[in-house]
């Protein structure tokens, strides 16, 4: 990072408020800001996908099994953070269509692991292209854009800790 940007944490001072009357406007709400960003993020992906038959949530799936394939569903799950209850019907069509085979562990029957097919497999090559194009949308430089992950993943921490730290 450039040092530009930095994430505030629990233990710095905390930010000061907006002026009276700013705080409950919408256009002032970085949760917003975040929440609109990534439904953007989701429609120029589904627009870069849907040539290739595939969903924002099944890219993500298959670059988590890219990286190491035979993942249990809670490991998919946790990289993602996705429950099972909304990853298990993703990977169901995602087996449907052919890109995914599930298999139960011999031992435990209520562990399945997640395996590439080919078709899955051969995808990687052919949308090797969809983060820079995704990235390109964005209007950012390359730069920026690892600036605002790296701000984002600090932020996504920060708020996991908090709400762990808060937990009983």
């Amino acid at each position: 990072m450039t040092g530009r940007h930095t994430i505030a944490t629990a233990q710095d001072a905390p930010a000061e408020a907006p002026p009276a009357g700013d705080a409950q406007r919408l256009d002032a709400q970085l949760c917003f800001a975040v929440y609109s960003a990534a439904h953007a993020f989701g429609r120029a992906y589904r627009a870069l996908l849907t040539r290739h038959d595939l969903t924002y949530p099944q890219y993500l799936v298959l670059m988590v099994l890219w990286e190491s394939e035979g993942l249990t569903v809670k490991e998919i799950g946790n990289r993602l953070f996705l429950d099972s209850g909304t990853l298990t019907p993703l990977l169901k069509r995602m087996e449907a269509s052919g890109h995914v085979r599930r298999a139960r562990d011999r031992t435990d029957e209520r562990q399945v692991s997640i395996f590439l097919t080919a078709k899955g497999r051969e995808l990687e090559g052919r949308l090797d292209c969809i983060p820079a194009k995704a990235g390109g949308m964005s209007g950012m430089s390359p730069e920026a854009r690892r600036d605002l992950l790296d701000l984002l993943v600090g932020l996504r921490g920060s708020l996991h800790g908090s709400l762990e730290s808060d937990d009983p």
